[in-house]
């Protein structure tokens, strides 16, 4: 019985082959199936564990700025096929339109150099496209007109108009200038930039009173003062003398002969002895 017990008794397994299931179909222990160093996971280099997003990041900002570049670069080179495709009798018809809408919403004049930037054109069109349009107002059946103010333009209405303009706007104040004024201020026109001393020194008696009348007609205003002993101020015409007399810059004021200086300083002279004889 004993020895029967002994046969059937299962052999004594190793404390290794208890614990290790079996790789299925070897019948070997899986600790012995596998090498220890297969077992253990191998170590990753420091780049390989370093998180992505560390190299991602500069890599996005380095395509999202070549992409932003691209696209301004196709942005300028539609912009300039646009240009190039567009018919010169249109753009003419834009530019027209353009500066004719600035011209009217400022109401005031405008600089030739506001006028270029605000169109995207050089000066020198600008200035040919503004007088161009300022043939076509004066050629035309129309209330406006385009007016040249030495290096700025304006809109405004035309003088004809101006008995239907009163029937619904109040009449413009009339600017009155006497002989007196008259005389100061082309003094100041044809001299300037001058000084009140200057301008007494040619009519002979003073002008105070006539100067501040001018410059309360915004004929007339302070344009410096002259690098002289007491800085004495400078005088000069304004922006509605031009608008005034209907003349586009000083230089187009007609010339006064010899004969008309001799009549100006005769009477000059006997409004001096006048005042004296008073």
């Amino acid at each position: 019985m004993s020895e029967t017990q002994d046969a059937v008794m299962p052999a004594e397994q190793p404390d290794s082959a208890a614990v290790s299931p079996e790789v299925p179909g070897s019948g070997a222990p899986a600790a012995e199936a596998m090498p220890e160093k297969v077992a253990a996971p191998a170590e990753l280099p420091e780049s390989a564990a370093a998180p992505a997003g560390a190299e991602e990041e500069p890599a996005a900002e380095e395509t999202a700025e070549a992409a932003a570049g691209e696209t301004a670069e196709e942005t300028a080179e539609a912009e300039e096929a646009e240009s190039a495709e567009e018919d010169p009798a249109q753009r003419r018809a834009r530019l027209c339109a353009g500066a004719e809408a600035i011209l009217f919403t400022m109401g005031e004049s405008v600089e030739l150099g506001d006028l270029a930037q605000a169109l995207e054109i050089d000066k020198r069109e600008a200035q040919a496209l503004l007088e161009e349009m300022t043939e076509s107002y004066e050629a035309s059946e129309r209330g406006i007109r385009i007016v040249r103010l030495e290096d700025s333009y304006q809109l405004c209405t035309k003088k004809e108009q101006y008995p239907v303009l009163i029937r619904i706007a109040s009449a413009p104040k009339k600017i009155n200038l006497t002989e007196v004024l008259m005389e100061t201020l082309s003094i100041i026109a044809y001299k300037q930039p001058v000084t009140r001393m200057e301008i007494e020194k040619i009519r002979g008696v003073k002008c105070d009173h006539a100067v501040n009348r001018l410059i309360e007609f915004n004929l007339v205003e302070e344009v410096g003062r002259l690098d002289a002993p007491g800085r004495p101020i400078l005088l000069g015409t304004t922006e509605e003398f031009l608008r005034h007399f209907g003349t586009e810059s000083i230089d187009n004021l007609p010339a006064i002969s010899p004969v008309q200086v001799e009549d100006f300083k005769a009477e000059a002279e006997e409004e001096v002895d006048l005042k004296l004889r008073v």
